[in-house]
């Protein structure tokens, strides 16, 4: 009886491993971004996966085990890019799917699974040679000299493995943003007296504390994101202009009284580490109320500019909690410069014609701002000043006496 009832336990077994697949978890692609700074890899997932990651030397590898997991038939290994050489992908015996990243150098590397959300499906997120912390501390090496240039950060939103909002015809916003800040850019080191800088300048993602961060490293003197909104109803469109909420400010203060000991300076080279809590609270209030003042100014000049190209969305500029313009001391806003969502929009954001044309009207929103209010030191300050004088010198009844 024993022995019969060990047979047909062992029949149920086979027969329920005939029905359950043989792997938990399917890999469906695995994708590779670099930029300049880090590399990040991507594995789309077809659920939740358990893995570990270890870091070897001699030679500098980084390997990946993903439990109860295969490759999806069709998809294969990335190239290598960045500071990976080359991926390798095998089955172990233990029923583990191992990858492994062959490296150019020794490097950090951090990992994290993403849950589903209304875009993506599972995700598996490498980071590897990643730069500093947002919270780490930056600061200029050295300090601006006399009739200097003015720094605008140029920050395309998204890019690598987040593609932003993506149309009706494919258009991802990733891909239009970029160029539109590369044309700012291009206006922007046109100008006397202006300097661009991108915060990405290919198709890799930056961490959005990290934009910021390379903003103030930077010392610019205003930050601005460029993005294309998105919403269900096909049929909105235009441009609008955000700030930062009061709401986020107050709690961007909070972090930065919490965090101050590892704080680098302000902008106007206050520390707070060595202030007492009333002090160091006044400082940063003050530095805020004039980023956000600045910011405000800025923002108006670039709306005014954006309504002469096309139709506005919002007529005045709004506020928001957005992580990228919460430097406290950077006049910072978001651009979205069209609905991609809207058909007619998206096909015209796919013009390198219009997209000059958006990239010109924030050019000149910014020309208007810092002509109207040049900070001291600045080249623009001594061309407004020298234009000034020239107005005064040719004005009509002027004797010259």
């Amino acid at each position: 009886m024993r022995s019969l009832l060990s047979r047909f336990a062992t029949l149920l077994l086979l027969a329920a491993a005939s029905v359950l697949p043989a792997h938990a978890v399917e890999i469906r692609a695995v994708r590779l971004w670099a930029s300049p700074e880090s590399t990040r890899v991507v594995l789309d997932l077809s659920g939740s996966a358990q893995h570990s990651l270890l870091v070897l030397k001699n030679p500098d590898r980084i390997v990946l085990d993903v439990a109860g997991a295969r490759l999806a038939s069709g998809s294969r290994a990335p190239s290598g890019a960045g500071v990976v050489k080359d991926v390798r992908i095998a089955h172990r015996a233990s029923g583990e799917l191992r990858i492994v990243f062959d490296l150019a150098r020794s490097i950090r590397a951090k990992s994290f699974l993403t849950t589903p959300n209304d875009r993506y499906g599972y995700r598996l997120v490498i980071d590897l040679g990643s730069t500093a912390s947002a919270d780490t501390p930056v600061k200029a090496e050295h300090a601006r000299p006399d009739a200097r240039d003015l720094i605008i950060a140029i920050d395309a939103g998204h890019g690598g493995d987040d593609p932003g909002a993506i149309g009706k015809y494919g258009t991802r916003e990733k891909d239009v943003v970029l160029a539109i800040a590369r044309a700012l850019a291009q206006r922007v080191d046109a100008e006397p007296g202006m300097k661009a800088v991108l915060t990405r300048n290919g198709d890799y993602f930056v961490p959005l504390r990290d934009r910021m961060q390379r903003a103030r490293a930077l010392q610019a003197d205003l930050f601005v994101s460029i993005h294309a909104d998105s919403i269900r109803d096909r049929s909105v469109n235009g441009s609008s202009v955000y700030i930062l909420s009061q709401r986020g400010a107050t709690d961007e203060a909070s972090r930065w009284l919490a965090e101050r000991e590892n704080a680098s300076d302000l902008i106007g080279g206050v520390s707070l580490d060595d202030k007492g809590d009333v002090l160091a609270s006044v400082l940063l209030d003050l530095s805020q109320s004039a980023s956000l003042s600045a910011s405000q100014a800025a923002a108006e000049h670039i709306l005014h500019q954006l309504n002469l190209v096309g139709e506005v969305r919002k007529p005045l500029v709004q506020q928001a909690r957005f992580v990228v313009l919460k430097s406290p001391d950077i006049p910072s806003m978001l651009v979205e410069t069209a609905y991609i969502s809207n058909p007619e929009e998206e096909m015209r954001l796919r013009v390198p014609a219009h997209q000059a044309k958006l990239a010109a009207a924030i050019h000149d929103g910014l020309r208007e701002y810092f002509y109207a209010d040049p900070p001291v030191g600045t080249r623009i300050a001594l061309l407004a000043a020298g234009g000034t004088r020239q107005v005064l010198a040719t004005a009509p009844g002027d004797s010259g006496g």
